[in-house]
């Protein structure tokens, strides 16, 4: 078999896969790891879902397979450096979701700062605009290019800071983004950005380090994997109202639990990873995986041929 399909797919992206190649299409096997792993003997590539483990044990039981396909965001339960050592390809789109997260991340701006007001001129509470503001993006992913595109008409002030891009690395020039050290940035910008992609050196980057220096009455948004933020020194920084407010597109499952730091804290907002869940951004994705596993496949097919005919 050359595809094996478990996660939904469009009826035109699904159909266009069929007419290239041999594909079993076959979704309820989400909830059946055990069947999942019995089914993957002959299979080339794969299209998973979030809830099926793509892990050492599973290519175990593939010994054909040279990719595994992610359509919707983000890649927890792909185990990449089992793939890279199996030389399976994982195959996503960087970029299919980056307009739908940029828009989720202004439209929570937003709301943050009007819903949390602080202290204005006259001793009340105000909510605070948008525009004319400093805003900061932590991670240059393709998401903080479209941000920084949509926010030129707020005429905000960008500044970024990413930890694998050098300060004269052109990237920041051409997307109008000041670079800073993490330090500089959260200590100037009123609101913040988070779309770092995760890996495990950066688990708690976001801790007792830097955020007791946010700048007074900052918000901060994040579409990353929430294990960047140390969940007590985030606590005390919205406690304590250094922080006026912030967002969170993706929690570790029982972070929230009574006797946890961020229990009960009402200037948290969570939301169930839906920053990149359009149908527009599901869409592209779609098609970007397909495409590059169509090549994989067909690459693959040829070489196979041309080395029984040598």
């Amino acid at each position: 078999m050359d595809l094996l399909i478990v996660e939904s797919l469009e009826p035109e992206v699904l159909s266009w896969l069929e007419s290239r190649h041999a594909v079993r299409y076959a979704p309820q096997l989400a909830q059946d790891p055990r069947g999942f792993r019995q089914g993957l003997y002959d299979v080339r590539a794969l299209i998973v879902p979030p809830s099926l483990a793509v892990d050492a044990l599973t290519l175990q039981h593939a010994p054909k397979l040279r990719a595994v396909g992610r359509v919707s965001a983000g890649a927890e339960n792909i185990d990449l450096d089992a793939c890279a050592r199996a030389r399976v390809e994982v195959v996503r789109s960087l970029t299919a979701s980056a307009p739908a997260e940029a828009e989720f991340m202004i439209h929570a701006l937003l709301s943050l700062l009007r819903r949390f007001p602080v202290v204005g001129v006259g001793g009340g509470l105000a909510g605070r605009e948008l525009s004319g503001s400093t805003v900061g993006l932590i991670g240059m992913a393709p998401a903080a290019r479209s941000m920084a595109q949509m926010l030129a008409g707020f005429e905000t002030r960008l500044v970024g800071y990413d930890p694998a891009l050098h300060p004269s690395d052109s990237i920041w020039e051409r997307w109008r983004v000041l670079p800073m050290s993490l330090s500089e940035l959260l200590q100037e910008a009123d609101a913040v950005c988070v779309q770092l992609p995760y890996f495990s050196r950066y688990r708690g980057l976001l801790g007792e380090r830097f955020l007791p220096f946010c700048k007074a009455s900052q918000v901060i948004v994040s579409i990353s994997h929430s294990a960047l933020f140390d969940e007590a020194s985030l606590a005390d920084a919205l406690v304590s109202d250094r922080l006026a407010a912030v967002w969170l597109d993706s929690l570790e499952p029982g972070a929230l639990e009574p006797g946890r730091p961020l229990y009960g804290i009402e200037t948290l907002q969570v939301s169930p990873r839906v920053a990149s869940t359009t149908g527009e951004a599901h869409l592209r994705s779609a098609w970007a995986v397909a495409k590059r596993i169509d090549e994989l496949i067909t690459t693959e097919m040829q070489t196979g041929k041309a080395a029984g005919l040598a």
